[in-house]
């Protein structure tokens, strides 16, 4: 095999071993804060969109009723359950959590109490800032009285750039 193969054959390998980012997307972080969402995203001329529906919770405990947040886990854990599907769908489509700029979180207060936050913010920060996906978003996250199944306490909707 002469050299040039050698490597396009690596180029090939590389590329499929860890999919390539929009890069060239401009994301201005917060001043002096290491809160993990950005302030603005820029998006160079000629970039795709992509546009991905909200996202719910899958079920976790078929046992328990359909509509009770005992079917689909804490917010931590509901949150963990939407990023893991978003990261699926984008992973089909050839790109990654990484390539999200813009995040639209709706957030419920289960029973009118306080909306854990702090759970949110656990489940996102395993797929956003962290040392294997350093990329953030910007992000509005909005507490709403409820969503369409009693036992949802998040969904997601993301904007990304295809790379």
């Amino acid at each position: 095999m002469n050299v040039v193969k050698m490597l396009a054959s690596a180029a090939l390998v590389s590329s499929l071993a860890a999919p390539a980012l929009a890069q060239d997307v401009k994301r201005h972080p917060i001043p002096n804060s290491d809160f993990p969402i950005l302030t603005a995203v820029e998006v160079p001329a000629g970039k795709t969109t992509v546009y991905l529906s909200g996202t719910v919770p899958a079920v976790r405990d078929k046992s328990a009723d359909a509509s009770s947040t005992a079917a689909y886990g804490t917010m931590e854990q509901q949150t963990e359950s939407v990023m893991a599907q978003i990261k699926n769908q984008l992973e089909g489509m050839g790109m990654s959590v990484g390539d999200i700029i813009k995040m639209q979180a709706f957030l419920v207060a289960p029973d009118n109490g306080k909306v854990d936050f702090a759970g949110f913010m656990t489940g996102y920060s395993k797929f956003f800032g962290t040392k294997e996906q350093p990329n953030l978003p910007v992000r509005s996250a909005m507490v709403v009285n409820a969503l369409v199944n009693p036992g949802w306490l998040v969904e997601l909707e993301v904007t990304a750039v295809r790379p």
